[in-house]
């Protein structure tokens, strides 16, 4: 049972962890409510080279995925044709909104394709952000 158990946990640290994306943004929201963690959107478009960038590396690896897993609720959505708050405007994709789910402001956003080590600096600070 130990070997099994072990097996297990090779196999998923290998494989890495995926972020559970929510298929809406009111999913998210209320599930973040519920577990008291922010809300991270993320906002890309359909064509954008530089969010398939993002999607492909940065948030496929290991570390900031489970970072994300641990500390927030997460959706992507999809700019002019998801369903979100409008305040939450993109000019540019993608863009990263993580939100205060107790009052549905802004903590931290910000634009554009961040690598790995740029991008667990950005959790870092929205999560700081959130605690205070």
């Amino acid at each position: 049972m130990k070997k099994l158990l072990i097996l297990c946990l090779f196999v998923i640290g290998v494989f890495g962890a995926e972020i559970p994306w929510n298929s809406s943004y009111d999913q998210a929201l209320a599930k973040a409510k519920k577990e008291g963690k922010p809300l991270m959107v993320l906002i890309t478009s359909e064509t954008c080279r530089w969010c398939r960038k993002l999607e492909a590396t940065t948030l496929q690896d290991d570390e900031i995925t489970s970072r994300i897993n641990a500390s927030f609720q997460a959706v992507n959505v999809t700019k002019d044709k998801s369903i979100y708050p409008k305040n939450f405007t993109a000019k540019m994709v993608p863009m990263s909104y993580f939100i205060d789910p107790r009052n549905g402001k802004v903590l931290y956003s910000i634009p554009g394709f961040w690598g790995t080590e740029d991008y667990g600096s950005i959790l870092d600070d929205a999560l700081q952000k959130y605690k205070k």
